[in-house]
């Protein structure tokens, strides 16, 4: 675009509203009107194909004339008399086809442009975004109480104590069935480690099984000596392996 040429009306202008109540005392606002009224506002374009109608006298939202011409226009899409009128802005490259651009409404007298759907996501998600970071710093705030630590200075004993901030333990409850339900959703711990060779579990009747342990082999003792009886005990049982040897 040649920067000495005038601007187009800019198109983030969602932030203003246009009304005029001396035309609104004047005139009535039905769809025969509601152009003219709408060509008053800082949304119209001087350079659009309706104003060439109006040139011309015929009327701006004539379709027939519309239709066999190209480049910027205006529409209105709907009509709800006399509360809410719907006008679209769209560019026209044929007969049947156009190109949306904006939209604007005229709602009980009042002009406003309505925001791109692009906008309304961003805004949105930016709310969004907004609620759970405070969330997040109120759980984290939280968890700091849970686990604070009122240290007292011993030297200082005339100074006021700090208050302790009470705990919710509705927020504790809470956060340990979190973290059980995430428990459950793990999977199962693997199985332990087989025992180590030559090792007997102990039976759990070792009165009956005290005189076969007497006859058993030196060689396979009922318990580990190295495991279950101490270091005390590992040098003995290293000669006695010795020996067997």
């Amino acid at each position: 675009m040649d920067g000495n040429a005038a601007p187009i009306p800019g198109t983030d202008m969602t932030g203003i509203c246009f009304r005029d109540q001396l035309w609104l005392n004047t005139y009535p606002l039905d769809r025969n009107l509601v152009f003219d009224y709408f060509a008053l506002s800082p949304f119209y374009d001087y350079t659009c194909n309706n104003e060439q109608l109006r040139m011309r006298s015929i009327h701006p939202l004539d379709i027939s004339h519309l239709s066999k011409m190209t480049g910027i226009e205006f529409m209105v899409s709907e009509v709800m008399e006399p509360h809410l009128f719907v006008i679209r802005k769209q560019k026209r490259d044929g007969p049947e086809k156009v190109t949306p651009m904006l939209t604007y409404y005229v709602l009980d007298g009042s002009i406003y442009q309505a925001p791109q759907l692009c906008n309304v996501f961003a805004a949105r998600v930016g709310r969004a975004l907004y609620y759970i970071s405070k969330a997040f710093t109120t759980a984290a705030s939280k968890l700091e109480k849970v686990g604070y630590v009122d240290l007292e200075d011993e030297n200082m004993p005339h100074e006021p104590k700090a208050v302790k901030e009470a705990i919710d333990f509705k927020e504790v409850k809470r956060v340990d069935h979190i973290l059980t339900s995430l428990q459950r959703k793990l999977p199962a711990a693997p199985p332990p480690p087989p025992f180590p060779e030559g090792y007997t579990p102990p039976s759990t009747t070792e009165g009956e099984q005290a005189p076969e342990t007497d006859q058993a082999d030196p060689k396979l003792p009922s318990v580990d000596p190295i495991l279950d009886q101490g270091p005390s005990k590992r040098i003995k049982y290293a000669e006695l392996t010795f020996l067997c040897k």
